[in-house]
């Protein structure tokens, strides 16, 4: 697919319509390519004040991997109410299921200049903080928290493996509801690009949205 500006719209036609979805940007490819897909549009819409999620899912077949295009506008406390409602929809489906089929977000990787692509098949979304005492990295929209210290992007990795744990329970990923979903996109891409050592992990299947 191919990268058409320094800003990625994603086009489809709706109803005789042009509509555009703003992807979030990287310049890491995660997962390059995704055969039997469907894809599953989430656009920004505004009324009034209010920011709204509009979701079209028409063409989405159960038993194929799904991509969920979703405009980096739009702030998580909309996104990912509706990402659980989806995700919940293909894991409760009994008949059809296919085991093999994933979840995948999509972004557009500014270095091949293509679209890339972010698997999240098996997390869980919580829209509530977690527990006081799990070990956590916390994403707000312009800093880092790391259990109740502040620290800057620039040294996480080093902070994160000079820490002292009392036992290898992995780190929660948590991130403010208030911020973008392509900030949250750069941070998954972030975090995931991070060299940790042995004794320290990052949970990935589950992420506290609050």
């Amino acid at each position: 697919m191919k990268y058409l500006s320094l800003v990625i719209l994603f086009i489809i036609l709706s109803c005789g319509n042009k509509e555009d979805i703003l992807l979030p940007k990287s310049n890491v490819t995660m997962v390059a390519d995704v055969k039997d897909h469907s894809p599953i549009y989430m656009f920004f819409r505004t009324n009034g004040k209010d920011t709204l999620a509009e979701v079209n899912r028409k063409n989405s077949i159960i038993t194929t991997n799904w991509i969920l295009n979703i405009d980096k506008r739009l702030p998580l406390r909309i996104v990912i109410p509706q990402v659980i409602i989806l995700q919940e929809k293909k894991r409760q489906e009994k008949a059809h299921k296919n085991e093999k089929a994933e979840n995948y977000y999509s972004y557009a990787d500014s270095i091949g200049k293509n679209m890339a692509f972010i698997p999240f098949t098996k997390v869980y979304y919580k829209m509530e903080k977690p527990f006081s005492g799990n070990p956590r990295i916390s994403f707000y929209k312009d800093k880092i928290q790391v259990n109740d210290s502040f620290v800057s992007k620039a040294i996480l990795e080093d902070y994160l493996n000079n820490m002292r744990k009392e036992n290898d329970t992995p780190f929660i990923l948590c991130f403010d509801k208030n911020s973008s979903y392509g900030s949250y996109i750069q941070n998954k891409i972030f975090i995931k690009s991070i060299k940790l050592n042995k004794k320290l992990s990052v949970d990935d299947n589950q992420e506290f949205v609050f």
